[in-house]
């Protein structure tokens, strides 16, 4: 562990993504706000030191961390390429993948290839890899990373066997720091590469699962979608996270929507968007109503035993003399406003798509979206440029409402910090 410092240091901001597939283009809306307005507003491009990503926020990121010394470029850069995504490059039916699928259900399984490097799901990776191939430059990382313009980035995957969540962490020296005693959860590091970003990507049914060195991982977001932990295991001050899942409160009028869907009852592929929308569990409220709670009660603490209190708190605890791995956390939430999964419904039904989009998928797409108002499939599988403008503008529309917040956030974190160089609690 880096010796602790006593000094002054600057406050590390962390950018947490969440799980998401085609959603993931709200966070860039989200993104692109705070590196260009919130910048022009105070004057000075606002830090981003520490990336964590998980599933399609694992792109993000990496894109992101590749270009870590473009601060304001690269938010206009990811803009750029998901607004030039066609769903004909991206989505893809694998038939024989489906064929052993449903052979599967029936009789004998088919032979497993053991040299395969992906496995499961009912659609071809391939036309994902060449745009992630095309537009992250992974080589980039690690001179970002030695430069000082990213201070570390982590992509969370599950292990399919054992379902373990497994955080591939790169950072600067290659030393991870204490990660806790949670055993569910492993933290390994590593530089990063496409196969750990694709293995993050890789949700359970679509798309495989990708072997790494060996064994096989897919989407993070089945037990860590929205990823908190890393962010602080790695020294954030200050968290700014990003989910593109909405939470409709309960209303007269969302219950009469409840009823309606409860009578159609629209069948397996309705079922399978609930679903995913369950396995991306977003625990982010949980988890930072708990960090609200723990925030107060060091405060409190400060303000009735006086600046010593921390240090000795974490000394109780038996922490090393002079590690403040107990301590206040700031962090700021944005999340989408409106229902992703109606917006992708509506799209769908649209003339616009209709233009855009033809063949077995799209019909499939059409068929989905008719079936009921609010399609959550489709909003993981809509890898379309349209949509995904729609998507962007929703995020810098939820980011500009929330832009003093978000400018008096990093105006905080430009105060020194007094605290240890790897905090860890």
């Amino acid at each position: 562990m880096t010796e602790v410092s006593e000094g002054h240091r600057k406050s590390r901001v962390a950018l947490v993504l969440a799980g998401g597939a085609a959603r993931g283009a709200y966070e860039v809306g989200v993104v692109q706000h705070i590196l260009e307005n919130v910048s022009a507003t105070l004057g000075r491009d606002v830090p981003i030191d520490i990336l964590c990503g998980t599933s399609v926020g694992a792109l993000n990121a990496c894109f992101l961390a590749a270009h870590a010394d473009q601060p304001r470029g690269r938010g206009a850069a990811l803009v750029n390429t998901w607004q030039s995504l066609k769903m004909a490059d991206v989505i893809h039916p694998d038939p024989r993948a489906l064929f052993d699928f449903l052979r599967g259900l029936v009789g004998k399984p088919p032979p497993i290839d053991p040299h395969a490097s992906r496995r499961g799901g009912i659609l071809d990776p391939a036309g994902l890899e060449r745009l992630v191939d095309r537009v992250i430059a992974f080589e980039r990382i690690p001179e970002q990373l030695a430069k000082g313009t990213l201070q570390a980035l982590t992509v969370s995957t599950t292990h399919v066997g054992s379902g373990r969540t497994v955080v591939f962490v790169a950072r600067a020296g290659g030393n991870i720091p204490y990660w806790g005693n949670d055993p569910t959860v492993e933290a390994r590091g590593v530089m990063i590469g496409r196969e750990h970003a694709l293995a993050s990507a890789s949700i359970p049914f679509l798309f495989p699962a990708v072997r790494i060195d060996g064994q096989f991982y897919c989407d993070g977001g089945l037990r860590q979608n929205v990823p908190l932990s890393p962010a602080r295991r790695l020294g954030a001050d200050g968290l700014i996270v990003v989910s593109p899942r909405y939470v409709e409160r309960a209303n007269p009028l969302s219950e009469a929507l409840e009823e309606k869907r409860e009578e159609a009852f629209p069948g397996p592929l309705f079922l399978l968007g609930k679903a995913l929308n369950a396995l991306l569990l977003d625990r982010v409220d949980n988890d930072l109503d708990r960090l609200e709670r723990i925030n107060s009660l060091l405060l409190a603490g400060t303000r009735r035993y006086g600046s010593e209190f921390l240090a000795n708190i974490n000394e109780e605890l038996g922490y090393p003399p002079g590690e403040l791995r107990t301590r206040p956390l700031s962090a700021v939430l944005i999340r989408s406003s409106v229902d992703i999964g109606a917006m992708a419904g509506a799209y769908v039904r649209s003339p616009e798509f209709s233009r855009r989009t033809s063949g077995i998928v799209a019909g499939v797409m059409r068929r989905l979206a008719d079936l009921a108002q609010d399609a959550d499939l489709l909003s993981y599988l809509l890898f379309d440029g349209e949509f995904a403008a729609r998507l962007i503008e929703v995020g810098r529309r939820d980011a500009a409402l929330r832009h003093q917040e978000l400018c008096a956030f990093f105006e905080s974190m430009a105060q020194p910090s007094v605290q240890p160089s790897e905090p860890t609690g």
